[in-house]
């Protein structure tokens, strides 16, 4: 069992990390809308194929307020909720296989 449960526990670091990374991409693509990027970069649209599926869906229950989209901060809000649901969760489910 305890091979289960390095398992488990491998999954919530990756988990972890992986979420951590979004949110990292998430302010970046907060702080490119900021500026006059290029549309034609690489990395510039990288930060936006990879933010604006999950920023769309939430732009649509929630207005612009007077310019000003919020929906970067929900998004890292909801992602920051999970984590601290899941990860801890699965920890513990690998500490108790152990």
């Amino acid at each position: 069992m305890f091979i289960l449960g390095n398992f488990i526990l491998a999954v919530a670091k990756l988990i972890n990390f992986v979420f951590d990374a979004y949110i990292i991409i998430i302010f970046a693509r907060a702080v490119i809308s900021w500026v006059n990027a290029d549309p034609y970069n690489p990395i510039v649209r990288f930060l936006i194929q990879a933010t604006e599926p999950l920023l769309s869906r939430i732009r649509r229950f929630i207005p612009l307020l007077g310019g000003l989209d919020l929906s970067p901060i929900i998004l890292i809000l909801a992602i920051i909720f999970l984590q601290n649901l899941l990860v801890p969760t699965l920890q513990q489910i690998a500490l108790s296989l152990r």
